[in-house]
């Protein structure tokens, strides 16, 4: 087999399954799906983590998971997709790394992974089993590649400077609890 078939075959099956644990992931967060705990549990949880508001902030992530994830796994706006997980698995990182690296004592290992898989798939591209290639890579230029990462990266250090300052252990004011949140 042709080096670029194995290639266009290797993409796809790493879009599909990146995509697809993404896409659970977000559903659990969204619809309760999976075993999740759907919106209003999300928000309870995010506002625990210091991520406030809860639920603008559980909104954002499961939107993030769940749509990046079908995105990667259709290879359609492959750059948005990858730049939009990796973003949010920065947060899920800033919640796991007090317990170290590894998964298995509660470590940022997991989120971590998903983050870099996405991301090397919004660098890389979706190959050409995918939507973007089909679509003549309307969505999935140079240039978008750029912006979206820069926009990815702008928004969670936004959000992580924010939760270090409600954490009270950032540049910002801790908030009393409950301010500024939205209720669901």
């Amino acid at each position: 087999m042709p080096k670029s078939n194995r290639t266009d075959l290797g993409l796809l099956a790493l879009r599909a399954g990146t995509g697809g644990v993404l896409f659970a992931h977000g559903a659990q967060k969204l619809f309760g799906w999976f075993g999740g705990h759907g919106l209003e549990g999300t928000r309870n949880a995010m506002e625990q983590m210091g991520f406030r508001p809860g639920r603008a902030s559980a909104l954002a992530s499961g939107l993030a998971e769940a749509g990046g994830g079908a995105l990667l796994a259709l290879g359609l706006a492959t750059p948005a997709a990858g730049a939009a997980v990796a973003g949010t698995m920065a947060g899920a990182v800033s919640v796991h790394a007090p317990a170290g690296f590894f998964v298995t004592e509660g470590g940022y290992e997991y989120p971590a992974f998903l983050g870099f898989a996405a991301a090397c798939l919004g660098v890389t591209g979706p190959g050409s089993h995918s939507l973007d290639h089909a679509l003549g890579h309307r969505l999935n230029r140079p240039w978008m590649t750029a912006a979206a990462f820069a926009a990815a990266a702008a928004a969670a250090s936004v959000v992580l400077r924010r939760r270090a300052g409600t954490l009270g252990n950032g540049p910002e004011q801790a908030a009393p609890p409950g301010a500024g949140t939205v209720s669901g």
